[in-house]
């Protein structure tokens, strides 16, 4: 192509007039890049909604899961309560999460003098974080030692409902194990 044929092609610009074979002036490709910038823009706050949505939606997955353990680890401290007398189930909502707690108050003889026992089942579900895991943990206390101490978590899209109830009810078992065999 001459410069004769660019220029019946392309309006004459007096920056670009003397570029021989420049496909585009500097104006249009301004324009281009500053149309990609703007897409670029767009692309992020599109993306920071849907991350936002995606928060969103994990915060309710958790709450929904949260209920559903919950609700799981009252029945069971209540079966624990029912096989042991003396036990009471309160229901735990603190900053380490939400649960239930069977607690037992005994008086013994300790020596000479009369002393008291504690002894409690805690089981409670960790607030949401910004990991996005569901988390449950359990401590157990016999006469004023703890037994144990355990905890189980997983991602919320990666949750195994039925996993967790299985982890309760063993949780819940160990400790019945243990606290009938302290006497």
């Amino acid at each position: 192509m001459s410069p004769t044929d660019w220029s019946l092609q392309r309006p004459v610009n007096a920056r670009t007039a003397d570029i021989p074979n420049c496909p585009m002036d500097f104006r249009e490709r301004l324009q281009r890049a500053s149309e990609r910038g703007h897409r670029a823009k767009d692309a992020q706050a599109r993306e920071a909604a849907a991350k936002a949505l995606s928060e969103e939606e994990c915060r309710r997955l958790h709450s929904n899961y949260r209920l559903a353990l919950c609700d799981y680890i009252e029945k069971c401290l209540h079966e624990l309560a029912d096989n042991f007398p003396g036990f009471r189930v309160e229901t735990i909502v603190d900053e380490a999460g939400w649960g239930s707690v069977a607690v037992r108050d005994d008086v013994g003889i300790a020596g000479r003098r009369a002393d008291n026992f504690f002894s409690r089942l805690r089981m409670v579900v960790s607030p949401h974080n910004k990991y996005h895991v569901l988390d449950v943990t359990a401590k157990g206390t016999i006469r004023n030692k703890e037994v144990f101490s355990r905890n189980h978590y997983q991602r919320l899209d990666e949750i195994d409902l039925d996993r967790f109830r299985e982890l309760i009810e063993q949780w819940v078992l160990d400790y019945a194990e243990l606290f009938a065999a302290s006497g």
